[in-house]
């Protein structure tokens, strides 16, 4: 069978088919395969019948660039709606985040009923423990008659998943799997001594029990120091560029371009630059130095110039050495992106975040550490991250093998957790599903009591549940809930109240906000104090970020008045970080007031691009404020706001 030219995979044939029987369909293929293809099927077969196709994506950059790829086949009649960007959002084929799906379906959007099919890319997702719940929700949610193509790596329980999906929403949900790659992937370990072992190799080193003896000591991404005579291990700085070392060999043996996973944004800017000195001429030829200079002369904006990231990237890019993570400035992540797209970069020091859907496959994957810190501790990635990185190595069309490698340390690898880790995919998919109160409060409003039982009974947390004849209590948790909103007002008599009304449209943080913006406190607050009040909301704190300490009378007297309303207000006092409080103040006012963003980022160690995300996240909440708003003084209140924060950088550009 051909589409668009191309001839299809079986897999590809058979998914078709189901779409085609009006099916949903799990897909469970490797990465590099070609599930997008599938995608495109589905709307290329919508677009004459005036249905809607959704297509949901797990984070900001992978929805942008989608939008772009859509955009260039289907012009006017694709949209973009993510948090703090809406484009065309009238159009047939809406590219969104699935946090904005979900929250269409449970405030009852009317556009929901024109929609055909939703493509939920990257439907693994679901695992994720904060984040998970929202694909659950938008599954659970959906009306009888959408269909669904779920798109995702290796899922070992796919079978399981697609017969709840059956289960739930009464309609024929087929799977298709497929394991084979387009490029083969070989897994490997290194280390500086004994050079680059197969799998097969380490599994006899293990065996033999050779591994302390041949495995000697050299750094991850974090690094570690030990006491010489048996003491604990430390995580302390690898003095040993064991990286380098990596790099080298990969050169030898021409196993570049190579995309080299680092658990730390700023480890990934180190070893660029660690590289960068040690490699005085780099990787490209005097012709590639002057191409890369003369693309970053054109669209690095001079302004930045004085960023320390932008004085790297002015050493390292012009020898083909990059580094990629969430904490830069967009344009600085489009730059890089395109240069590896153009085969102008060897080796790209990146955070996970970039093996997330978006397709910028390398020769070789490699990885500095096979731990990360999750925020609580450092563990173990699992299989399902680690495919998912790994599964980058190898370029369909151009490479006839593909490469994972894993930098080793004997004194904290544990070689039987390696060995598992890289041989097999065994990740299932699990249920993160908890109730919020955003979800109890649409549910009063829009479902009767026998409807709200069986959504409950709907998760995929209970069909597990009741397959293992566990006993769910989700019924008393929602009892107990409903008891706390109508304690605090926001349900009365099995009904939900003005307040209800209003927290309905905020999907996070929904009692503080409400508490703050739907009561005559927002009206005792000036656009300036408003901005500073949700920034303090919305931003989570780290353990090393950084504030100037600013003096000056606006400052006192915007803490001053924010204090004294919000005092007033028992929940409200009790939930703001007077503290975080007196951080966001000076960076919100000066940008508020037309600085320019160097100014801004000069008042804090935040790197530029969490900064703008910041920024975002205040925008993306007067958004969902304004949709909950119905006094017309709030409503040029809060756009005002609006305009003071959301201009230049800020403002995505497509």
């Amino acid at each position: 069978m051909e589409y668009k030219e191309f001839i299809l995979d079986d897999f590809q044939v058979d998914a078709i088919e189901s779409l085609d029987k009006n099916h949903s369909v799990v897909v469970s293929a490797a990465t590099g395969t070609g599930k997008t293809l599938i995608a495109d099927y589905v709307i290329n077969k919508y677009i004459g019948s005036g249905s809607k196709i959704i297509y949901t994506a797990p984070i900001k950059a992978l929805s942008n660039q989608k939008y772009r790829e859509f955009l260039a086949e289907y012009g006017d009649k694709v949209g973009l709606i993510t948090g703090d960007v809406v484009i065309n959002a009238d159009a047939q084929i809406l590219i969104m985040t699935t946090e904005i799906y979900r929250n269409m379906l449970v405030t009852k959007d009317e556009m929901v009923n024109d929609v055909s099919y939703v493509i939920f890319d990257e439907i693994h997702y679901i695992n994720d423990i904060e984040r998970g719940v929202v694909w659950e929700e938008s599954i659970i949610f959906s009306p009888q008659h959408v269909r669904f193509l779920c798109l995702s790596a290796t899922i070992p329980n796919a079978h399981e998943f697609a017969d709840w999906i059956s289960t739930i929403k009464e309609h024929s949900v087929d799977v298709v799997k497929y394991d084979k790659r387009a490029v083969p992937l070989h897994h490997h370990v290194f280390d500086s001594k004994n050079g680059l072992k197969t799998l097969d190799q380490f599994r006899k080193i293990v065996d033999n029990n050779e591994y302390d003896e041949l495995y000697t000591d050299f750094g991850n991404n974090f690094g570690y120091k030990h006491k010489h005579r048996g003491g604990n291990k430390r995580r302390g700085n690898a003095k040993k560029k064991d990286h380098i070392e990596l790099v080298y060999e990969l050169q030898r043996k021409n196993l570049v371009p190579c995309m080299f996973f680092v658990f730390s944004r700023k480890a990934c800017e180190d070893k660029a630059g660690e590289l960068s000195r040690k490699m005085r001429e780099g990787f490209t030829t005097p012709d590639q130095k002057s191409k890369i200079i003369r693309y970053m002369r054109e669209h690095l904006d001079p302004e930045y110039n004085n960023l320390e990231t932008v004085k790297l990237f002015r050493e390292v890019l012009p020898k083909g050495i990059a580094f990629h993570h969430a904490g830069l400035l967009p344009g600085l992540k489009d730059v890089v992106e395109h240069l590896f797209n153009e085969g102008l970069i060897s080796v790209l020091y990146a955070t996970e975040t970039f093996a997330v859907g978006i397709n910028m496959p390398a020769k070789t994957v490699a990885f500095s550490s096979l731990e990360k810190y999750d925020g609580i501790s450092f563990r173990y990635l699992n299989t399902k991250e680690y495919f998912q990185m790994a599964g980058r190595a190898g370029r369909r069309g151009i490479d006839t093998q593909g490469y994972s490698i894993a930098l080793m340390d004997k004194r904290h690898n544990d070689p039987e957790k390696v060995l598992t880790l890289m041989t097999k995919d065994v990740e299932k998919i699990i249920s993160q599903y908890r109730l919020t109160y955003n979800t109890a409060l649409n549910l009063v409003n829009s479902y009767d009591q026998e409807t709200t039982e069986t959504i409950l009974k709907s998760s995929f947390d209970y069909y597990l549940r009741q397959k293992q004849h566990k006993s769910v209590r989700i019924m008393a948790s929602y009892k107990n809930m409903l008891n706390r909103l109508e304690k605090w007002g926001f349900i009365l008599n099995g009904e939900i109240t003005e307040k209800g009304e209003f927290a309905k449209y905020i999907y996070q943080h929904e009692i503080l906000i409400t508490e703050v913006f739907n009561t005559e406190a927002v009206d005792m607050l000036s656009p300036i104090e408003i901005l500073c009040l949700l920034a303090t909301i919305i931003y989570e704190e780290r353990k090393n970020d950084n504030f100037v300490k600013q003096r000056s009378s606006e400052y006192k007297n915007t803490y001053l008045n924010i204090i004294s309303v919000t005092s007033e207000m028992r929940y409200v006092d009790r939930k703001i970080d007077r503290f975080v409080l007196r951080k966001m103040i000076p960076m919100m006012t000066i940008w508020a007031h037309g600085a320019d963003f160097m100014e801004v980022v000069e008042m804090t160690n935040l790197r530029e691009g969490d900064v703008i995300r910041l920024i975002r996240q205040v925008v993306d909440f007067l958004r969902q404020i304004l949709r909950a708003t119905k006094d017309q003084h709030r409503i040029d209140k809060l756009q005002e706001c609006m305009d003071m924060i959301y201009r230049d950088i800020v403002r995505p550009e497509f």
